[in-house]
């Protein structure tokens, strides 16, 4: 694509300039909120239905607020440790995950944390493009069902739309960095309760309309035992896929402006975000399994489950789209950061790292890049959407990725720390109490995991 200029209004408009001014942070509780919300409510709302329905109706509701409960303690412990040595006023500054860990637990810790991190924002990019993808082929597919009829063979491919994503993200992928997404975090947090309320507005209408409730105490039966304990592995993954953001806690609080000390607007910003999503949560998983029973989709909005008003499908599944296109960035901002920081250590005289060019878009705000971030964060895009073509299951991908990064990012670092940064000696009654949580935790994560790599492998090669 060529640079142009016209005589009314140009194109685009580079000009050269150094990026050594300081940003400057003026984030608050509210910027905070739609930071969390569009890192928190994304594709995993839409397995809830699905996951209740494996459990039934005293172990799902249960698990989730179980799991709002731990993601809360973990933000807790992890907000006193963006400062130190004291939480709320230390001259030190950890701006990421990985700082954090790397200043109380050691380079050792910092590497294995950076590895586990990569990891999990690299899977979740993936899932967000399969997520993505379905909910653009549920709309060309609700249109067809409407136009021919609910038994018509409206059977459409992900690819093309996984391609669409992907080209999109290559543009978005220009935005420099946190500090500079305020705007498509509000954005993406508007679209995540448009849709959320759809889809618990159609499963209360449905309950309503049929005068039943369906649904088990005990959940979904299976062909046997051992598949239904497979099942529920699952369904334990996809919850904790649906609620932790403790990888992108410190990034968000780096943001925010001080005073008051950023570790209390975080911690309030944190009850108000979690509190809002498990009331989505509960009531998109309780009215999708309560309208579905036995029969609920993996995908509570592109399962059909429900067929009309097919525009409001349409709508609610553009919405989706629309708020994982920010919540992508929100989680490969951070793997950009560390990309571009390596590299400028590593080339610290190289033009194509350090030279930084201002791209001028008509009536968008300026946007800093460089050659290095352009190849880079395509490369990044463009393997994130190859590997999405390749493992496109919804369900067992999302169960995988949760159960992946639950433990030792949202559960082990931020305990270890913060036993480290208050100096808590071992076996006083706090460390045993944070042991055992993190123990618990732990052997949770195993189960999920077991049988959501079964599920993964079941469906990749059945």
């Amino acid at each position: 694509m060529g640079i142009t200029e016209s005589d009314d209004l140009p194109l685009l408009q580079f000009s050269s300039s150094s990026d050594n001014s300081a940003t400057k942070r003026t984030g608050t509780i509210w910027t905070a909120v739609a930071h969390i919300i569009t890192g928190v409510i994304g594709s995993g709302v839409l397995s809830l239905a699905w996951s209740m329905a494996q459990l039934g109706w005293i172990a799902g509701p249960f698990l989730m607020l179980f799991f709002a409960f731990i993601t809360l303690i973990s933000t807790f412990l992890l907000c006193d440790c963006y400062r130190s040595p004291d939480p709320e006023y230390g001259p030190i500054r950890n701006r990421s995950y990985t700082d954090a860990v790397r200043l109380y637990l050691g380079e050792r810790s910092a590497w294995i944390c950076e590895l586990v991190m990569q990891i999990s924002f690299y899977g979740t990019g993936i899932a967000y493009v399969i997520t993505s993808a379905t909910c653009l082929r549920a709309i060309e597919r609700s249109n067809c069902y409407h136009k021919h009829g609910h038994d018509a063979s409206c059977e459409f491919g992900d690819t093309f739309y996984m391609l669409i994503f992907g080209l999109v993200q290559v543009f978005m992928s220009l935005i420099p960095d946190f500090h500079s997404m305020d705007w498509l975090s509000v954005v993406a947090a508007i679209m995540s309760f448009a849709y959320s309320s759809i889809g618990l507005g159609l499963g209360a209408a449905k309950v309503i309309g049929d005068g039943v409730v369906q649904g088990s105490i005990d959940g979904l039966s299976a062909s046997s035992r051992t598949q239904k304990l497979w099942l529920v592995c699952q369904a334990l993954g996809d919850i904790a896929f649906a609620y932790p953001y403790s990888m992108i806690v410190l990034n968000i609080q780096d943001t925010l402006r001080s005073p008051p000390p950023e570790s209390e607007t975080m911690k309030n910003a944190s009850v108000v975000s979690i509190c809002i999503t498990t009331f989505f949560y509960l009531s998109c998983g309780g009215f999708g399994y309560a309208a579905f029973g036995d029969q609920t989709p993996g995908n509570l909005l592109t399962g059909f489950g429900f067929y009309e008003p097919y525009w409001l499908i349409d709508f609610a599944n553009a919405c989706i789209v629309l708020h994982l296109v920010g919540g992508y960035q929100m989680y490969s901002q951070p793997v950009f950061a560390v990309a571009d920081k390596w590299l400028a250590e590593q080339l610290p005289d190289s033009p194509f790292v350090h030279k930084h060019y201002t791209l001028k878009l008509p009536f968008l705000p300026a946007l800093k890049m460089n050659l290095q971030r352009v190849c880079f964060r395509t490369a990044y895009v463009v393997s994130t959407t190859a590997v999405a073509m390749m493992f496109p299951y919804f369900n067992q991908v999302l169960g995988v990725l949760g159960a992946l990064n639950f433990w030792p990012l949202s559960i082990y670092f931020p305990v270890e720390m913060w036993l480290r940064q208050r100096n808590i000696r071992g076996w006083t009654t706090t460390w045993i109490l944070l042991r055992s949580f993190s123990l618990l935790c732990f052997v949770l994560t195993m189960f999920a995991l077991a049988g959501s790599i079964q599920g993964l492998v079941a469906a990749r090669f059945s």
